[in-house]
């Protein structure tokens, strides 16, 4: 049997579908699990989901920008998707706790800081909501960076030097004590541009030759498998971003395995994953801090936890967006009849 060529359009064409699986797996790293555990490794790649998420991201943004080439409106679409939601959810959460403990937000300067920007994970690395401020400050460079690439394409090369800038953080102890504790931000940036990257190749519905289905099993293979023994067997003896350097080709790697899945399987479970997708970052800002939070107490067990995690975050991700959706458009709605007085 022919074994068919690796579509590279289908990266797009099943996008909502990876992102829902991306978000499954980051929900399956976030829930608790004894590090004895034969499933603790396994579980730990989970992590991989975030890579997922921006080199997916990267790709719809290239789309984005080739559409409409213009810096304000990349800016103003990119801001109404992120900043009302996570406005809602750092109040709602950020704002309890200064009222009451305040192990995050000491001041009120502090605590606008922690609502707008997340400023505290700039400062000392909280984690709370670690994404959200990363992935906004990478919507503001990836214009910058789409531009220079038009202009001149020798500059794709630029995530390779990410890469090294990763080496430098690690090792070279001046830049560490200044930025090191950023390591969670610098060792997922390559692999968003290198999503920019591919989504010339998307756009373009470019084929890899089907003699490459092999060397794209292996590479998943190797990849994949090194960072679960990693994490089974010497989790703790290494730093964290060698791994996440392995995530790179893993996450190419994953992603165009899952486009080959998705071409296979029924079109309700399709339908599930693009649901999933489609309540990504509600999802993601709600699921731990307002959810997990709660259920992990509970003695589920961990898949018990992680389906009734699940069960309870999705339909609070669908209100919210709804919720959102709704005021938006009552704004909208408002605004024109100003502009018709």
């Amino acid at each position: 049997m022919k074994i068919p060529n690796i579509e590279l359009g289908n990266i797009s064409r099943y996008r909502a579908e990876q992102m829902g699986a991306a978000m499954l797996f980051v929900r399956l790293f976030h829930v608790a699990l004894d590090r004895g555990d034969p499933f603790y490794g396994l579980r730990r790649c989970g992590n991989v989901g975030v890579d997922i998420f921006l080199f997916l991201s990267g790709v719809g943004l290239w789309f984005a920008w080739t559409k409409t080439p213009c810096i304000s409106h990349f800016y103003r679409r990119r801001l109404l998707r992120i900043l009302p939601t996570w406005l809602v959810c750092s109040t709602a959460f950020y704002l309890p706790d200064y009222l009451g403990a305040r192990r995050y937000s000491q001041s009120i300067v502090d605590l606008i800081g922690d609502i707008t920007i997340n400023w505290d994970f700039w400062l000392h690395d909280e984690l709370t909501f670690w994404y959200v401020p990363a992935i906004m400050l990478l919507y503001l460079l990836a214009p910058w960076y789409m531009m220079l690439v038009q202009r001149h394409p020798i500059y794709r090369w630029l995530p390779l030097l990410m890469v090294v800038w990763c080496v430098i953080v690690q090792w070279v102890l001046p830049i560490h004590h200044a930025v090191g504790h950023l390591e969670i931000f610098w060792s997922r940036v390559p692999i968003f541009f290198i999503g920019i990257n591919f989504g010339v190749l998307v756009k373009e519905k470019r084929t890899i030759g089907s003699d490459a289905v092999w060397l794209l099993l292996i590479t998943f293979a190797m990849t994949f498998g090194t960072c679960l023994y990693l994490e089974q067997v010497r989790h703790g003896n290494f730093p964290l971003f060698v791994e996440r350097m392995l995530y790179i080709p893993f996450t190419v790697c994953s992603v165009l395995v899952m486009n080959r899945i998705f071409r296979r399987t029924p079109e309700w479970l399709n339908r599930a994953f693009r649901l999933v997708g489609a309540l990504s970052l509600e999802a993601y800002l709600i699921h731990i801090h307002f959810v997990l939070v709660y259920v992990q107490p509970c003695g589920l067990g961990y898949w018990g936890t992680f389906a009734v995690t699940v069960a309870i975050t999705l339909p609070l991700a669908w209100l919210l967006q709804r919720g959102i959706g709704l005021i938006e458009r009552i704004f909208q709605v408002r605004n024109c009849k100003k502009q018709t007085i």
